[in-house]
C-alpha cells in the first residue's frame, strides 16, 4: 500500500513538473530560436552584431537552466562545454563584432540552436504525454459519473469510445483508469527521456575532446597560479603581522632582563606589552591558519563548515544538508570556499534578506546551490567574484551555473564530481 501511495506521489509530481516545463519548452524555446534566427539573418545589416550577443547569453542561461533540472530531476548531467571569452576583449562596436564572431565560431552555439529547435517539437511533445496521460483520466471519469447525458444526442468520442450511454460511459472510466495505470509508470520515464533528449542536442561530439584537453589545461594552470599567489598572500601575511609581533615580543623581553632588577615597575609594565603581543600574534595565527583550512572543516566536515558560514551571515538563513559521508579533503575546500564567496556575494551586492544553502551528493556529484531573495542581475564575468568560483571549481572539473534575472531571485549552483568516503 505504502508503494502504491509512494508510485502515485511520484507519478503526480512529475506530471506537475512536466506540466510546468512545457510552456517554459513551447514559449520560451520556440521565441528563443525565431529571435535568434532572425538575429543571426541580420548580421549581414549590421543589426545582429548588436542583437546576437545577449540572445545568445539568454539562450545559454534557457540551456543551463535545462542542464540543472535535468542533474535535480533525473540526476542526468549535461555538459556545459562554452568556450570563454578572452579576457582582452574590445568594448564599442569592435567588442560586438569580436564577440559575435566567437560565438559563431563556437560549436556549442549551433547546438544550442538545434535543442531549441528539439526542445520546441519532440521535448515538448514528450512532455505533454507526461502529465496527459494523468489528467486524461478525468474526463473519463467525470463522463461516467454523469456528463455522458450531455451527448445521448450527439456522440462523444473519449478515446477510441463512443459516449453516449451511461454503459459507455462506463467504458470511458474503465479506459481512463487503465491509461492512468500507463501514467502511474510512464510519467518519469517520459520526463527522463527528455532530459536524455535534451542531453543528445547539447553534448559535445567525441571530435571535441582537444577542446575539453584545452580547457583542462588552463584550469591546471589557473590552480598552479591561484595556489602561488596563494602562498605569497601567508607569506606576506606572516612577515607583516605574526611575524612582526613575535619579534617586538623579542625585543621587549630582552629589554625586561636588564631592567628587572634595575626598574622593576618599568619591567612589569615591558611584561604586560609582551603578554598582549603574544595574545594579538596569537590570535592572527589562528586567523590566517583559519583562512588556510577552516578547523570545523576539518574537525566536523563540509555540512557543519557551511552551517557554520550561515551562522555568521547578517542575513536570515537556512541550510540544508544531505551528504552521506565526506569527500576529500581539496573537494571540501574548494566547495567550502566556493560557498563563502557566494554567500559574501549576496551580503554584498544582492541586497537580499535571506538564503538558502542546499548541500547534497548523488550520482557521484556533489551539489551545491545558494539562493537569495534579492534583486538579481549577477553574471559569472571577468573580474566577478562568480568568475573565481568558476575556476576554484574547474581545478576540480566542476561547473557553476548562475540563475539570476532582473528583479530576483539568484540561484548559484555548483557541482563538483567525487565520491565521499
Amino acid at each position: 500500500m505504502d508503494a502504491a501511495k509512494s508510485r502515485v506521489r511520484t507519478a503526480l509530481l512529475t506530471g506537475r513538473r512536466a506540466f510546468g516545463l512545457s510552456f517554459v519548452s513551447i514559449v520560451g524555446s520556440a521565441t528563443l530560436f525565431v529571435l535568434s534566427v532572425l538575429s543571426l539573418a541580420f548580421i549581414l545589416l549590421g543589426v545582429g552584431l548588436v542583437t546576437t550577443p545577449p540572445l545568445m547569453e539568454a539562450v545559454r542561461k534557457h540551456a543551463n537552466r535545462r542542464r540543472l533540472l535535468a542533474a535535480t530531476w533525473s540526476d542526468i548531467r549535461i555538459p556545459v562545454p562554452y568556450r570563454p571569452f578572452p579576457e582582452d576583449l574590445r568594448t564599442g562596436f569592435t567588442g560586438q563584432v569580436e564577440r559575435t564572431t566567437l560565438l559563431l565560431k563556437d560549436p556549442a552555439t549551433w547546438r544550442d540552436l538545434r535543442w531549441l529547435l528539439i526542445d520546441m517539437t519532440a521535448g515538448y511533445v514528450l512532455l505533454v504525454l507526461a502529465f496527459a496521460l494523468l489528467v486524461f483520466p478525468v474526463e473519463g471519469l467525470v463522463l461516467a459519473a454523469g456528463l455522458w447525458r450531455v451527448f445521448e444526442d450527439d456522440r462523444y468520442w473519449y478515446g477510441f469510445v463512443p459516449v453516449d450511454s451511461q454503459m459507455t460511459g462506463l467504458a470511458a472510466a474503465a479506459l481512463g483508469i487503465a491509461v492512468f495505470h500507463v501514467g502511474l509508470w510512464a510519467a518519469e520515464p517520459l520526463l527522463r527521456t527528455h532530459f536524455v533528449l535534451a542531453r543528445s542536442a547539447l553534448a559535445p561530439a567525441p571530435g571535441e575532446l582537444a577542446q575539453r584537453i584545452d580547457r583542462l589545461t588552463e584550469t591546471r594552470h589557473e590552480a598552479v597560479d591561484t595556489a602561488a599567489s596563494e602562498l605569497r598572500r601567508i607569506e606576506r601575511d606572516l612577515h607583516d603581522g605574526a611575524q612582526a609581533r613575535l619579534v617586538a615580543m623579542g625585543m621587549n623581553l630582552g629589554t625586561i632582563e636588564a631592567l628587572i632588577e634595575k626598574d622593576p615597575a618599568q619591567a612589569k609594565k615591558l611584561l604586560a606589552m609582551a603578554r598582549t603581543s603574544s595574545a594579538e600574534a596569537l590570535t592572527e595565527l589562528r586567523d590566517l591558519v583559519r583562512g588556510i583550512h577552516p578547523p570545523v572543516l576539518a574537525e566536523r566536515g563540509l555540512g557543519d563548515a557551511v552551517r557554520a558560514l550561515a551562522l555568521r551571515m547578517p542575513l536570515a538563513s537556512e541550510v540544508t544538508v544531505e551528504l552521506p559521508g565526506r569527500a576529500g579533503a581539496p573537494v571540501e575546500s574548494a566547495a567550502y570556499f566556493a560557498v563563502s564567496e557566494t554567500l559574501t556575494n549576496a551580503v554584498k551586492h544582492a541586497e537580499a534578506d535571506r538564503i538558502w544553502v542546499d548541500v547534497h551528493h548523488s550520482g557521484g556529484m556533489l551539489r551545491i546551490s545558494v539562493t537569495d531573495n534579492g534583486r538579481g542581475g549577477a553574471t559569472v564575468g571577468t573580474g566577478s567574484g562568480l568568475s573565481g568560483i568558476e575556476r576554484r571549481l574547474g581545478t576540480f572539473d566542476g561547473v557553476l551555473a548562475v540563475s539570476s534575472p532582473a528583479g530576483g531571485p539568484t540561484m548559484v549552483t555548483m557541482e563538483i564530481p567525487c565520491a565521499l568516503s
